[in-house]
């Protein structure tokens, strides 16, 4: 059997952040559906099917690239790229309490429940991009 790795090091990046950002729209997905069905939130001009399926997966494609130059760096790159992005989450997660959607109480609650669910799904996705890069089953199976 050959071996041999045909990828370069921008191409794993990029490759393995566009699998992640599938895999992280589809369970963001599921999340609105059963988020929505759940709690009867009405409103979807904001988070729908259309704007998590182009937002997400162009997310991580930025990603992708920004983890490439992360990896390009000497000292624990992977390390330092988990730290800032659980870090860029978490502020957006803080911001997401100062949201305002509507005049109803409840539905400003729902809406943060929401995004805020919405958020720790690509912030979980993101942190996982350096773990696949890593996995030497993963680089064969999908790479």
């Amino acid at each position: 059997m050959n071996d041999e790795n045909y990828q370069t090091p921008f191409s794993g990046a990029l490759l393995t952040s566009v699998f992640v950002g599938f895999v992280t729209s589809i369970i963001c997905l599921l999340y609105n559906i059963i988020f929505r069905e759940q709690s009867g939130f009405p409103y979807n001009d904001i988070i729908n099917v259309s704007t998590l399926i182009f937002s997400v997966n162009l997310l991580f494609v930025v990603v992708g690239v920004i983890y490439y130059f992360f990896i390009g760096k000497k000292e624990k790159p992977e390390l330092l790229f988990m730290i800032v992005f659980a870090l860029l989450t978490a502020l957006a997660i803080w911001g997401t309490g100062s949201a305002q959607r509507t005049d109803n109480p409840v539905f400003n609650a729902q809406f943060r429940e929401l995004l805020t669910g919405v958020l720790i799904i690509i912030g979980v996705g993101i942190i996982a991009i350096p773990i696949l890069y890593h996995n030497k089953k993963f680089k064969k199976a999908v790479l």
